[in-house]
């Protein structure tokens, strides 16, 4: 399998069919609901922050596999972090789906999250791929909603 869009499209089809971190955490510290109004996308957040710590966190919503596989593996990968990583991954994130970061070549954090640099070439689909990542920030910061517009 050499060629990336192949093991982006796996990925993507392999998290929006098992998504990891599907559900709510009764017992949350932050919580925030996302909505991508362009394409009907809405994901709700649910975190659990301790000692500057995000030590659990899920999702529930519905939408197209981008977000709701961009949303099983952020949790997976903001899961145990302090919150300065996270909110560093969000804003890696973001600059990597603009264009402006490329991981194979600039200092970055987000591993397994490159495999989403391609969509900054999909231009109806990056605000799919982002809506986990601004609800999470929404959350961080103590706001409710979170909106891609």
């Amino acid at each position: 399998m050499s060629d990336p869009r192949e093991l982006y499209q796996q990925v993507i089809l392999e998290h929006n069919k098992k998504p990891r971190n599907f559900g709510k955490l009764e017992a949350c510290t932050h919580h925030a609901d996302g909505q991508n109004p362009l394409c009907g996308d809405e994901i709700e957040l649910t975190l659990l922050v301790q000692a500057g710590l995000v030590q659990d966190l899920k999702f529930q919503g519905h939408g197209c596999a981008i977000s709701q596989a961009s949303s099983s593996l952020m949790t997976t990968a903001v899961k145990g972090k302090p919150v300065a990583e996270a909110e560093l991954m969000i804003e890696q994130f973001r600059e990597m789906i603009r264009g402006t970061l490329d991981p194979a070549k600039d200092a970055n954090i987000l591993g397994k999250l490159s495999l989403f640099r391609g969509v900054k070439d999909l231009p109806s689909r990056v605000k799919c791929a982002v809506l986990p990542w601004v609800t999470l920030h929404a959350a961080l910061k103590g706001e409710e909603t979170a909106s891609t517009e």
